[in-house]
């Protein structure tokens, strides 16, 4: 999995992004977004990762909760897991580019794009 996107905040924030699932030797595109709060900051991101837990395909949609809050600061690196509502679950190491403090779990829905 690797996905691309950014993220703006004031108090409650947005992410957004696209990435490709890669599963069973073939690739598919997703789109990300999602609310947070006690969110400060604007940045732009990187992340590769994992998948597992996945058995179908259709599964890999759905709205996945962080386990932690994080921050990043110019740059910063940070490792995130997330699990949805099929107990699928992404583990991924991003790479922030600005400033961007998060203060509590946010979530993200992903959907495989048609």
């Amino acid at each position: 999995m690797a996905f691309t996107g950014g993220a703006v905040a004031a108090g409650i924030g947005y992410q957004w992004g696209n990435g490709v699932l890669t599963w069973r030797g073939a690739q598919y595109p997703f789109r990300l977004t999602g609310l947070s709060v006690v969110d400060v900051g604007i940045t732009r991101l990187s992340a590769t990762g994992r998948v597992r837990n996945l058995h179908r395909l259709e599964d890999f949609n759905g709205n996945y909760v962080a386990a932690s809050a994080g921050g990043a600061l110019a740059g910063g690196a940070s490792a995130t897991t997330l699990r949805n509502q099929n107990g699928v679950i992404m583990e991924g190491i991003s790479t922030q580019q600005g400033v961007r403090l998060t203060l509590a779990p946010g979530g993200v829905s992903v959907t495989l794009a048609a």
